[in-house]
């Protein structure tokens, strides 16, 4: 089972700057209908496709909640992931049993021919990505309980 509880935050970035002082930390600031939010990137967090992130681009930020966050405001949050998120689509990080329902029961997967399945080095992923913590991105879901969905893309962090 997972050890983190992430959760996501979507918004689109508003200011990238240096965070530390050895210039290996930075900080990203993103805005969405609750307001603004502060993510500092370091070497621990994963970017897929190692992207360059840039002000003016829509994307998801995920945290783990279990960890201590400083008390102001804005928040700002140790990111885990960061990815860029395409129109209308939403980005789902967590852990997912091999009958690929999510282990909060809020998202079920139905592979389907066209979904993409790789591994965080962006290497084929051949296996069941049932039973990993898995970078899901998907456009649409049933109104079913858990909500399906056919993915565009899975990542899986083995």
């Amino acid at each position: 089972m997972p050890t983190q509880n992430l959760v996501p935050i979507s918004g689109i970035i508003q200011n990238i700057q240096g965070f530390s002082e050895d210039c290996c930390e930075q900080q990203v600031t993103i805005r969405n209908s609750d307001g603004i939010h502060n993510f500092i990137i370091g070497a621990g967090t994963y970017i897929p496709g190692q992207i360059r992130l840039q002000n003016g681009m829509p994307i998801t930020a995920f945290y783990d909640a279990s960890l201590p966050i400083p008390l102001i405001y804005p928040p700002r949050y140790q990111a885990e992931i960061i990815s860029r998120r395409n129109q209308n689509e939403t980005i789902y990080a967590g852990f997912f049993g091999n009958d690929l329902e999510a282990s909060d029961g809020s998202l079920q997967l139905n592979i389907g021919m066209g979904t993409e399945i790789v591994t965080a080095n962006g290497q084929r992923f051949t296996c069941n990505p049932g039973g990993h913590n898995l970078l899901v991105y998907y456009t649409a879901t049933t109104r079913s309980i858990p909500p399906q969905t056919t993915p565009r893309k899975i990542i899986v962090m083995c």
